[in-house]
């Protein structure tokens, strides 16, 4: 397994436009994404990244939201992701689509928005599965500078067991998008329909949603001191005689 933290400098990507299939992927997660918006509420929105921005949320419950990042025109604050200009606890939902691929230091990311994180918020997070069909592309030499081969494409479930460590709930994890299709749509919706039941885990892109818990998610029982009950002996008394 390779380790969380790399010295190789990465750029985040800032628009779908530079993805190869960008716009298959995009709309993919923003169908995923569709079906919890309705189910968000609070004050402030967090969307960390031009990927995550140029997802459209405008008809969430919550009508605060701060779009970060460097290089995209749709962003309304610019700044560093490992050092975000914010509070703690300010946030009640947070969205990070395909991001960690790109990070450095994944860790001090997800840390670092955890900070910003109320207790009990939603982090919404996506990326490219690398057990996928998209994914095992990255063997061919010509791909390896081009997005979103060049990522380093954690797997969902080790991104999971990050999330667990920083106590998040697992609320929803799954894989779509087998092939991307951006020609006759119709035979690539069909043929997802056909295949994801026979093969959930090789779609390639995951969808992760998780809540922030202030309670240890695994109960520990308390050990049971058991006092020991001193029980009477009885004792033969000998008087002797005169």
């Amino acid at each position: 397994m390779k380790p969380a933290r790399s010295q190789r400098p990465l750029e985040y990507p800032y628009t779908w436009d530079q993805f190869a299939h960008g716009e298959w992927a995009c709309s993919h997660i923003q169908t995923r994404l569709d079906e919890w918006l309705p189910r968000f509420f609070g004050y402030h929105m967090l969307k960390l990244g031009g990927l995550s921005i140029e997802l459209t949320s405008g008809h969430c419950n919550i009508h605060h939201q701060v779009c970060i990042d460097k290089l995209n025109p749709l962003r309304n604050v610019e700044s560093e992701s490992y050092e975000l200009p914010f509070v703690d606890k300010a946030f009640d939902v947070c969205i990070l689509a395909n991001q960690l691929d790109y990070s450095d230091d994944p860790h001090r990311l997800l840390r670092e928005i955890d900070r910003v994180m109320i207790d009990d918020g939603y982090l919404v997070i996506s990326g490219v599965n690398p057990s996928s069909l998209m994914g095992i592309g990255r063997i061919i030499p010509w791909r390896k500078n081009q997005l979103p081969w060049n990522g380093r494409m954690f797997s969902p479930l080790r991104v999971r067991d990050w999330l667990g460590l920083l106590n998040y709930e697992l609320v929803e994890m799954s894989c779509f998008g087998l092939i991307p299709v951006t020609k006759h749509r119709t035979c690539g919706v069909w043929f997802e329909n056909a295949c994801s039941g026979l093969l959930p885990a090789m779609g390639s892109l995951y969808f992760i949603v998780a809540r922030k818990r202030t309670y240890p998610l695994k109960l520990i029982k308390a050990k049971l001191k058991l006092k020991k009950q001193l029980s009477p002996v009885g004792i033969n008394y000998r008087t002797g005689g005169a």
